[in-house]
């Protein structure tokens, strides 16, 4: 069997040659002519095919393949890592100062409340220790009194 499903080798085969019917257009209306310039015209050519058939057509220029980049010498996915770790050591830099920064705050504020503390306590000191001495009202002070039976005499 052949690939036509035939059982006739292809020198065997009548050739049937079809021939176009042009259409023509309802109205007749003239195309409009272009100038063409005679280098922009493709050849025409024939081809003859094994079974002794012959093709016409116009020649087609090969389609040139786009020129190949050159690879860089290193992949972008190594340097998109690289930039990536530098990133990050940056980011921990950074923790690492803003966590000092706290602990130092923390430390120069407990200092200061510390600070506060002493003062305020010492000033409350001063005002109960002083206030304990002298208690308000008459001062009197004795001298050369004799006591006799239980009776005063000055």
């Amino acid at each position: 069997m052949y690939p036509d499903h035939t059982h006739q080798p292809p020198a065997q085969r009548a050739v049937e040659v079809h021939q176009p019917t042009p259409l023509m257009p309802a109205v007749a209306v003239p195309a409009p002519v272009v100038p063409v310039q005679p280098n922009t015209v493709p050849a025409v050519a024939s081809v003859v095919l094994p079974d002794g058939r012959v093709v016409t057509g116009y020649a087609i220029n090969p389609t040139q393949p786009e020129p190949v980049t050159a690879k860089p010498a290193v992949s972008r996915a190594a340097v998109n890592v690289a930039l990536g770790g530098v990133g990050f050591l940056a980011v921990c830099g950074g923790l690492i100062l803003l966590t000092s920064f706290i602990a130092a705050l923390t430390a120069f504020i407990t200092q200061l409340i510390t600070l506060a503390a002493v003062c305020f306590g010492g000033w409350i000191a001063v005002q109960v220790f002083s206030a304990s001495g002298h208690q308000g009202g008459t001062t009197v002070n004795i001298r050369k009194a004799t006591f006799k039976r239980n009776h005063f005499h000055s």
